[in-house]
């Protein structure tokens, strides 16, 4: 694995000064603690918003400036590409632009050791992608909530090893649902990341949530 140090990655560059966060103590005016220092950070980046291969690529924060743990790999985005910072809605078979936490890792078995909180998929489980329900963007246990009209199945091949990208948090309805990076199984996608299996799992072990990871996400 080439391994490079002392620069920051260009998505950490390229987003610089666009100020606070939504939530973040400063967007608040809140004089709350400051999160953690994010010291892991992946990146994927598309030639154009019409691409449906990206680039994805994992760093990680030393004492000597970033150094890249993981990539660069190639990885496939939604069916019609990146939608441009605040243009994803629901269904358009794009991608989200933006940096965005990680939630949780989910998949098919027993947690094999992944550090991040952990969801086992059983047949029951949805992700509600119904814009007028009131669990829309979540997951939903199907035996004890309706996970909308039309959900997500979580019990298919492609989510048998995944991470959730805190994409719509606030659960705006319409703004887009389900966004993941997950096992590819040779297609674009519907909005989510994938990457294949001998790539992903490597990366979601190193995933700490005590280094505050994020995802950022779109065109270079």
């Amino acid at each position: 694995m080439t391994v490079r140090t002392g620069a920051a990655p260009p998505a950490v560059i390229a987003s610089a000064g666009r100020g606070a966060a939504r939530g973040s103590p400063a967007a608040a005016g809140s004089l709350a603690p400051a999160a953690p220092p994010r010291r892991q950070l992946i990146t994927v980046t598309a030639a154009s918003y019409a691409a449906t291969y990206a680039t994805l690529t994992a760093y990680q924060s030393t004492g000597h400036g970033w150094r890249r743990a993981f990539g660069p790999w190639t990885a496939r985005i939604g069916r019609n590409g990146f939608a441009p910072p605040g243009g994803k809605r629901e269904g358009d078979g794009k991608t989200p632009s933006g940096s965005f936490s990680l939630s949780f890792i989910f998949g098919a078995g027993a947690n094999p050791g992944f550090r991040f909180p952990y969801r086992r998929i059983h047949l029951y489980d949805y992700w509600d992608d119904d814009p007028a329900s009131p669990w829309y963007n979540e997951w939903v246990d199907g035996r004890h909530a309706s996970p909308g009209a039309d959900p997500e199945p979580m019990d298919v091949s492609a989510y048998y090893d995944g991470v959730a990208i805190g994409y719509n948090t606030a659960r705006t309805p319409g703004l887009g649902s389900a966004i993941f990076l997950h096992l590819n199984i040779g297609i674009a996608t519907a909005g989510c990341v994938t990457l294949p299996g001998r790539e992903l799992l490597p990366l979601l072990r190193w995933l700490n949530p005590a280094r505050s990871p994020q995802i950022r996400m779109g065109v270079r």
